[in-house]
């Protein structure tokens, strides 16, 4: 019994190797290539479970079909007003065929090291068709970095498609200056910016000057207008009080005459009042009596 279990034991293991050698699993995220004493004879991208001959006959070489990514090294490069800029930038790239992807590059460092030529050769050739200008900048109408990255990334994906590889995408991570241009780049930038706000400055200072004359033109405009109502008004009642006076002073004219010259004595005297005036003065008519009784008209007899 003992040798019976050890002989099966042995024939399990034995089927469980043979299994291994001749059958082998594709993922979803892979493709594998069969090859036979070294030569492609199979591609397979479809995921399940195939067969094949045993090693060392064939043997499986698989190829992850997933989206990677591959970061350049920072790269000088120029642009085309003969500025050096610094470009560090990353490119994703996936396998389209396996069996020029083997026959080509072999595997994932053999397509980094022709992506990062194609890619570097790319962006410098891009780069040097636009000014920095064109690059970095605020103004929309003028910024062009989008279209050249487009371009990057169609060129590089039309030379690499022979490789069995292609490049979806490029991207830049950081675009500054060398370390070297970086104190006189600041500078120049620094002035570029006072000019401008020199600018903005001037351009602030003339609108506020242009609001300060219209603010006092219109003010101009309103006082008059105020005024010439005012006098308008003014003219009405002075036109009415004449009218009251002249209606006052047909009435009673003496009567009248008294009042106005109470109201002079109001006007001109007071306790520190010291006038010199000769008897007939006509401003002391009614401070003797007797001009004052002639002038007090006589009291209503009582009914």
């Amino acid at each position: 019994m003992k040798l019976a279990r050890n002989v099966l034991l042995g024939l399990a293991a034995l089927g469980f190797l043979a299994a291994n050698l001749v059958f082998f699993q594709v993922d979803a995220t892979e493709a594998a290539v069969v090859t036979q004493f070294g030569e492609p004879v199979r591609v397979i991208a479809a995921p399940g479970l195939y067969a094949k001959l045993p090693d060392p006959i064939q043997s499986v070489v698989r190829l992850n079909t997933q989206l990677q990514v591959y970061s350049l090294p920072q790269t000088e490069f120029l642009t085309a007003d003969k500025k050096n800029i610094v470009v560090e930038a990353y490119a994703t790239w996936k396998v389209t065929d396996a069996l020029a992807f083997l026959k080509t590059v072999r595997d994932s460092s053999g397509a980094e090291t022709r992506l990062a030529d194609i890619v570097a050769s790319e962006l410098g050739v891009a780069l040097g068709q636009v000014e920095l200008g064109q690059l970095v900048t605020i103004d929309t109408a003028q910024m062009k970095l989008p279209d050249t990255i487009t371009r990057v990334t169609q060129a590089a994906a039309d030379r690499t498609t022979q490789y069995g590889f292609v490049v979806t995408d490029v991207r830049l991570k950081t675009l500054t200056f060398p370390q070297a241009n970086l104190a006189s780049v600041f500078q120049r930038m620094r002035a570029e910016r006072e000019s401008i706000a020199r600018q903005f400055r001037s351009e602030g200072t003339e609108q506020a000057a242009k609001i300060r004359a219209a603010a006092e033109a219109q003010r101009a405009q309103i006082l008059a207008d105020a005024n010439q109502q005012a006098a308008e008004t003014r003219g009405k009642a002075d036109a009415e009080a004449i009218a009251i006076y002249a209606a006052a002073f047909q009435k009673d004219p003496e009567f009248y005459r008294f009042l106005r010259t109470l109201q002079s004595y109001e006007t001109i005297l007071d306790q520190n009042t010291t006038l010199i005036l000769p008897s007939d003065s006509e401003l002391l008519k009614y401070l003797n009596p007797a001009n004052v009784a002639a002038a007090t008209p006589a009291p209503t007899p009582a009914p």
